[in-house]
C-alpha cells in the first residue's frame, strides 16, 4: 500500500514498522509531528511528551539500555539540551536500537539559530543517517535502528525542515516487527561509566568507529550513481534531490549514512571523476574530511554555508561553477506589490494584555522562546532579549546581579517554565534576587501547535493525568510573593504588576488565560468603534491586534477577526469601543 506522507509522518510509520516500544521527546518545529503521528500507534508503542529534550532522551535511553527499541525526537536546538546524556550514551552503548530523530532548520524558518547536527554526531562519535525524502525517512529510521543494534550504539537520524514537512509517496510495509519488552541485564562495567570503566569504553568506541566506517562504505544507504565523469558530486540528505535536479548529467555519490565517513567509497568515487564538488547544507563537514584525506574538491567556495539550499540556489551554484552568470526568475507582478506580513500575536491572544500593561513600566524585559516572543515586534515593542528556553528567567537574575538600575522582569510560557524555567526561578530565590518573573500560562504548548504539557492535565496518548500548579512550584522554589492575574482584566493586571515590580524581593506572576485558537471560541462579544466618539488617538492600534484596522483616518474593528477580548475597549479613554450587538 502507498500513501502520501510528510517526512515526519514517515518517520513515525518507520518506528511502528520497526517495532519501537518507547518514543519520547519535546515538541519543536520542524520535528513536532513525529511523535504526534507516532501516538496513532499507541496500541503497540508508548509515546510521551517529556518536560524537555534531555528528559525525553533519557527516557528513550533507559528503554534502549533495557533491550527495547526506542526513539527520541527534537529539533536541532533541543539536542543542545540533550547533549549531556548523548555524550555518555555513546560510551555505554545500548542493547535495543536507539535513534535520536533530530530535525535541523536551515534558513531558520522557526528557530533562533542554525545548527548542523552532524557536528554533534562527530563530537559524540555516533552514526548519523540522512534521508532525502519521505520514503527514505521511513526506511532510514528502520536502518538506523538496525545499525544501532548491530554496533550497540545510539544513532542520529538527521532530518531538515524540507524533509520533515514535504510530502512524497511512501510504500508501506505489512511486515510489522513486534515490539520487544525491555529485560535489563545488570552489567555495571558496561553501563556505569565511572572513570575506571569509562576509559575502556572510550577505547572500544574508537574501535566501533573504524568498523562503522567500513560498514558505511558497503551500506546500501550510500551509493554511487555514475554519469558524466568530468564532474562528480557528493551530496548527503536533501542536497541529493537538488543536485539531481540541477546537475542531471553529473556522477553523484549519495550519502545516506554520512558519518562515520565511508572513506573507501569516497576514495573510489573521487578516483573515478575528474573534478569533485561537495554539496551539503550548512557546515562543510564532508568537504573538510575530504581535504583531510588529501582529496582535492570544491565546496563552500561555491555552495553557501548559510541558509537553506533549494533548486534555485543549486542553479546559481551550477552557473558559478561553470563560469556563467545566472539570472534568477523575477517575482510575478502581483506578488511583487503585496504588503509585508510580519508575524503578530493572534486576535484575542492573552499575552497581548500583559504586554499592553507592561508598556506602562520602564523595565528591562528578558524574554524566551514561545508565542510571546512576538512581543518584541511593533507596536508592542516590549521584549529586550531572547536567548534560549528558560533564559528569560535566568538572564533577568544575571542582569539584576550585574547592577542594572532598571527593574528586571523575566517572561516565560507555561511549557517553557516546565522545560527549563524552574531551575532559574530556584536560583533567583536561593541567591536572593529581586527580579519579577511572569509566566504567561495559556494552558497549552501553543507555538508548536497546541501540544500538551505537565500543566494541561492530559498526556500525548490522550490519557487524563494530574495538573501541575505553576504557583505551587514557585512557592516550593522559595518565592514568597506569588500572584495570579487574568490578562484580559487590564486594571487588575496593571495593579499587580506595579506592586510586584516595585517590590524589593523576587516575585512570580502567573498570567492565566487559555489560547483562543486551542479552545476554538471567542473570548467575548466582538467589538465595534463608534465613529462619532473616536478621537483618532491611535491608542487601540498600539495594542497590536490584527482585528483593528485603519484605512486613511478611519479606525474600525474587523468583526470576523475580533475575538472579543476587550483589551482595546479597556484601552480607549473615550468610550468609543463597544460591543457589536
Amino acid at each position: 500500500m502507498k500513501e502520501l506522507l510528510t517526512g515526519n509522518e514517515a518517520i513515525a510509520r518507520g518506528a511502528y514498522e520497526a517495532g519501537v516500544k518507547v518514543a519520547a521527546g519535546y515538541p519543536g518545529t520542524p520535528s513536532t509531528e513525529i511523535l504526534e503521528n507516532a501516538s496513532k500507534y499507541k496500541d503497540s508503542m508508548y509515546v510521551e511528551w517529556a518536560p524537555n529534550e534531555k528528559v525525553g532522551f533519557e527516557v528513550a535511553a533507559g528503554a534502549a539500555i533495557g533491550g527495547a527499541r526506542a526513539i527520541t525526537t527534537m529539533k536541532h536546538v533541543g539536542l543542545n539540551v540533550a547533549a549531556d546524556p548523548l555524550m555518555t550514551l555513546s560510551y555505554t552503548g545500548i542493547e535495543g536500537g536507539f535513534v535520536a530523530c533530530v530535525a535541523d532548520d536551515p534558513g531558520m524558518h522557526s528557530s533562533q539559530n542554525e545548527q548542523d547536527t552532524r557536528r554533534y554526531a562527530i563530537f559524540a562519535k555516533i552514526p548519523v543517517i540522512e534521508p532525502s525524502d519521505s520514503q527514505e525517512a521511513k526506511d532510514y529510521l528502520k536502518a538506523a535502528l538496525d545499525i544501532s543494534e548491530e554496533f550497540k550504539i545510539p544513532t542520529i537520524l538527521r532530518s531538515t525542515t524540507r524533509v520533515s514537512h514535504s510530502r512524497s509517496i511512501v510504500e508501506l510495509s505489512d511486515d510489522i516487527k513486534a515490539p520487544k519488552t525491555a529485560d535489563f541485564k545488570k552489567d555495571p562495567p558496561r553501563f556505569v561509566p565511572v572513570p575506571a570503566w569509562a576509559r575502556g569504553m572510550r577505547l572500544r568506541l574508537e574501535e566501533k568507529l573504524a568498523k562503522m566506517s567500513d560498514a558505511a562504505s558497503a551500506s546500501p544507504l550510500n551509493r554511487i550513481e555514475w554519469g558524466c565523469r568530468k564532474l562528480g558530486i557528493i551530496a548527503p540528505g536533501i542536497a541529493y534531490q537538488y543536485v539531481k535536479d540541477a546537475f542531471p548529467e553529473a556522477s553523484v555519490l549519495k550519502l545516506g549514512w554520512s558519518f562515520p565517513f565511508p572513506d573507501k567509497l569516497i576514495r573510489e568515487f573521487a578516483a573515478g571523476v575528474e573534478k569533485l564538488l561537495v554539496v551539503e547544507e550548512l557546515e562543510p563537514i564532508i568537504e573538510e574530511h575530504l581535504k583531510f584525506l588529501g582529496i582535492a574538491c570544491d565546496g563552500k567556495n561555491f555552495v553557501p554555508a548559510i541558509g537553506e539550499l533549494s533548486p534555485d540556489v543549486l542553479k546559481q551554484i551550477k552557473a558559478a561553477y561553470e563560469g556563467r552568470v545566472y539570472s534568477a526568475p523575477k517575482p510575478v507582478a502581483e506578488a511583487a506589490e503585496l504588503p509585508a506580513r510580519p508575524p503578530v500575536l493572534c486576535p484575542g491572544c492573552p499575552h497581548r494584555g500583559i504586554f499592553a500593561a507592561l508598556k506602562n513600566f520602564d523595565i528591562i524585559l528578558t524574554g524566551d522562546i514561545g508565542c510571546y516572543s512576538l512581543g518584541v515586534m511593533p507596536p508592542l515593542s516590549k521584549m529586550d532579549t531572547i536567548l534560549c528556553m528558560g533564559g528569560g528567567v535566568s538572564m533577568a537574575h544575571g542582569m539584576q546581579k550585574a547592577g542594572n538600575t532598571k527593574k528586571m522582569v523575566g517572561m516565560v510560557g507555561d511549557s517553557t517554565f516546565f522545560h527549563s524555567g524552574i531551575t532559574g526561578l530556584l536560583d533567583i530565590a536561593y541567591n536572593k534576587g529581586t527580579s519579577t518573573i511572569i509566566v504567561v500560562d495559556n494552558r497549552i504548548t501553543a507555538m508548536t501547535g497546541h501540544q500538551d504539557n505537565p500543566g494541561t492535565g492530559k498526556t500525548l496518548m490522550g490519557e487524563e493525568t494530574g495538573v501541575v500548579s505553576i504557583q505551587e512550584l514557585g512557592k516550593a522554589c522559595g518565592i514568597k510573593r506569588v500572584r495570579t492575574v487574568n490578562p484580559y482584566k487590564m486594571k487588575e493586571t496593571y495593579d499587580v504588576l506595579k506592586e510586584e515590580i516595585e517590590a524589593d524581593e523576587p516575585s512570580l506572576i502567573v498570567s492565566v488565560a487559555p489560547c483562543p485558537l486551542h479552545v476554538a471560541k471567542r473570548v467575548g462579544s466582538p467589538k465595534k468603534i463608534l465613529q462619532d466618539k473616536c478621537k483618532k488617538c491611535g491608542a487601540c492600534i498600539k495594542v497590536g491586534c490584527p482585528a483593528i484596522e485603519k484605512a486613511g483616518n478611519t479606525i474600525t474593528v474587523n468583526e470576523f477577526l475580533c475575538s472579543g477580548c476587550s483589551i482595546c475597549e479597556q484601552t480607549c479613554k473615550f468610550g468609543a469601543i463597544v460591543e457589536n450587538i
